[in-house]
């Protein structure tokens, strides 16, 4: 078999929380959730299958097509978002590797990049352990995205013609579906996908990618990660579609409450 190819009879991914055998039914596009990392879209690949894992094992497989970095990178960031890689637990490359079909190498390089993000840290000789996070980090990002985002969006819902909003209602939809599912990696891409198509429209580059950061940041998971409620996730996906309502109107209230609730909210 090619390194990196699809594995035969990979389990299909199951909701949260439930047995398995539950498949996953209306799972949200990811073609919606436009604009995701430069190395995922030129490795052109998607998120493979997610299955169960007992704490202390790594995640169980996905779905790789190509034995590239970027593929590697986002499958990790998904099971991150998922809970599959455990705050506090090490998990080593070459273990890692053989879940998803690949070689070490390109486990190794990904994880390293996690690194410097800040969401793994190195450990010598054994691998590598997620970094364990508190309430206390998660409202300073929810803060520091309120005091970068919060203008930048009272400033658009001035200037911004109600057609151009229109024209991200089906990103904001696309949220709403993987939150129906009770999907939480692909939520997570598909609200990062929302916020930065809004921000794009600021025409600040360097502006976007501080802010996509940020809250890639705070989608990690805490050290007590109890499992996002499916009502949570619509709850948070709702305030998308109001959100949009209130810049077509240019209700100027409406948005700076609803992003401040947004990101104190948000903690998938």
């Amino acid at each position: 078999m090619e390194q990196g190819s699809a594995r035969e009879g990979v389990r299909p991914p199951y909701a949260p929380g439930a047995p398995a055998g539950t498949p996953v039914t209306g799972r949200v596009p990811e073609q919606l959730c436009v604009g995701r990392s430069q190395d995922a879209e030129r490795a052109g690949g998607v998120r493979g299958a997610r299955g169960e894992h007992t704490h202390g094992e790594p995640p169980a497989p996905r779905v790789v097509r190509h034995s590239v970095r970027g593929q590697i990178l986002e499958a990790l960031r998904a099971a991150l978002v998922d809970g599959e890689l455990i705050p506090g637990q090490v998990y080593s490359a070459p273990v890692l590797g053989a879940r998803f079909g690949v070689s070490a190498t390109p486990v190794r390089e990904a994880m390293q990049q996690l690194a410097t993000e800040g969401a793994v840290e190195v450990v010598p000789n054994r691998g590598f352990r997620v970094s364990e996070r508190g309430p206390r980090e998660l409202a300073e990002l929810a803060e520091v995205r309120a005091l970068i985002e919060v203008p930048v969006m009272l400033r658009l819902a001035r200037t911004v013609p109600a057609e151009r909003w229109a024209a991200l209602r089906p990103l904001a939809d696309a949220t709403v579906a993987a939150a129906a599912v009770g999907d939480r990696a692909s939520y997570a891409e598909c609200d990062r996908a929302f916020h930065r198509a809004v921000l794009t429209l600021a025409g600040n580059e360097q502006l976007v990618a501080i802010a996509d950061e940020l809250h890639r940041r705070s989608q990690w998971p805490l050290v007590a990660n109890p499992a996002t409620r499916r009502a949570d996730l619509l709850a948070d996906a709702a305030e998308h579609t109001a959100l949009l309502d209130a810049l077509t109107a240019q209700d100027l209230a409406v948005v700076q409450a609803l992003v401040r609730e947004h990101f104190t909210g948000a903690d998938v």
